[in-house]
C-alpha cells in the first residue's frame, strides 16, 4: 500500500517466561486473536506477528515462545525462536507475571520456576546490554504496596526504560502501553497492509487453533508430547476443506485424544471448526487424524512444519 512520509512503524518483540501473558497481551493489542492462549505454559511455539494500526503508526508485535530451561530439541528451538525475535526489533517489551514472580521468592513449584525463568531473561538482557519496556502483568491480583515494591526492585536492575502496570486479560493499562510504543515507532513505511492482522499462514493458523482446543480439552491428561500439522487445504464451493494430523509420542496418548468411541476427538474438532469458520469467514470442513510418532519433538521436519528452526 502507498503511505505518506508521515507514517511510522515499530517492530516490537514481546518476551517473557512461559504463561506470563504474552499472547494475551498481543491479542489484546491487536484487537483480534492471532496467538493461542491457554492456562498451560509453553503453548506458543513459533514467533507469531500481530499487527495493529494506531493513527499514522503501525505496530508489529512479535509474540515469542516463553523462555525457559530447554531439554528437548523442540524446547531448544522454541527458546532460540524467542531470543531471535529480538533481532531487528525496534522495541523489546518484557512481560512479567507479577503475582507469580513475587510468590517465587518463597515458593517452589510453578511460581518458583516462573521467577527463575524471568530472572534468566533479565540476565540475558543485561549481558546483551539491551534496554526494554517492562509490562508488569496481572496487577489485579496484587495489592498496591507489593506491586510498587516489585516495580522499584525491577527498575533498579537498570534494564527498563519504562514500566507499565497492566492486566492483559482485563485491558488495564494497555492504552498507556500502546501510546508509549507509538511514541517509540521510528518514521518509515508500514510493513503490512492496513487491514492485515497477522503474518501467520492459514495452514499454520489452522493447526494452532486445533492445538489450542487440544490443550484446553486435555490439559490434565496430555503433556506437551503432541503437535498438530495441516496436511491439506482445499477451497471448495461450500467453504474450505482442511485435513490435519495430531501427532502424539506414545500409543497410550492416542487413546486419550480419541476418547471413548472417538468422542474427545469429535469435541476437539467441533470447537476448532467453529473457531476456524469465524476466523475464515467461510464454513470450515475439518477432518482430524491421530498418529503416534515417537520422538517427533526432536525431528527437524516436524519443527519446520510448526514454524521453528531446528537447533542442535
Amino acid at each position: 500500500m502507498e503511505v505518506s512520509q508521515a507514517t511510522r512503524c515499530a517492530v516490537i518483540a514481546v518476551i517473557g517466561a512461559p504463561n506470563a501473558g504474552k499472547s494475551t497481551l498481543v491479542n489484546a493489542a491487536v484487537g483480534a486473536k492471532v496467538s493461542i492462549v491457554t492456562q498451560k505454559v509453553q503453548t506458543t511455539r513459533a514467533r507469531v506477528r500481530g499487527i495493529a494500526v494506531e493513527g499514522d503508526a503501525q505496530l508489529v508485535f512479535i509474540d515469542t515462545p516463553g523462555i525457559f530451561a530447554p531439554r528437548r530439541r523442540l524446547d531448544r528451538a522454541m527458546v532460540a525462536a524467542a531470543w531471535d525475535g529480538l533481532d531487528g526489533a525496534d522495541v523489546t517489551v518484557m512481560v512479567i507475571d507479577a503475582p507469580a514472580y513475587l510468590a517465587g521468592q518463597t515458593e517452589r513449584g510453578a511460581a518458583g520456576k516462573s521467577r527463575a525463568d524471568a530472572d534468566r531473561i533479565l540476565e540475558g538482557l543485561q549481558r546483551a546490554g539491551r534496554k526494554a519496556i517492562l509490562a508488569l502483568n496481572k496487577i489485579d491480583q496484587l495489592d498496591r504496596p507489593k506491586l510498587l515494591g516489585l516495580a522499584q526492585a525491577l527498575n533498579e536492575t537498570g534494564i527498563f526504560m519504562d514500566i507499565f502496570m497492566i492486566s492483559a486479560e482485563k485491558g488495564y493499562g494497555l492504552a498507556d502501553l500502546k501510546a508509549r510504543l507509538v511514541e517509540a515507532a521510528p518514521p518509515g513505511p508500514w510493513l503490512y497492509p492496513e487491514d492485515q492482522l497477522s503474518d501467520i499462514s492459514d495452514r499454520l493458523m489452522a493447526a494452532e487453533v486445533t492445538r489450542e482446543k487440544l490443550f484446553l480439552r486435555l490439559h490434565e491428561e496430555l503433556p506437551y508430547d503432541s503437535t498438530v500439522e495441516t496436511d491439506d487445504w482445499k477451497e471448495t464451493k461450500s467453504g474450505v476443506r482442511i485435513e490435519q494430523t495430531i501427532y502424539v509420542a506414545r500409543e497410550g496418548q492416542k487413546g486419550i485424544v480419541l476418547g471413548r468411541n472417538g468422542q474427545t476427538l469429535k469435541a476437539i474438532g467441533k470447537a476448532a471448526r467453529e473457531d476456524l469458520t469465524e476466523i475464515l469467514g467461510v464454513p470450515a470442513h475439518l477432518f482430524l487424524h491421530v498418529k503416534v510418532r515417537a520422538g517427533w519433538a526432536d525431528e527437524a521436519a516436524r519443527l519446520r512444519n510448526i514454524g521453528l528452526d531446528a537447533v542442535e
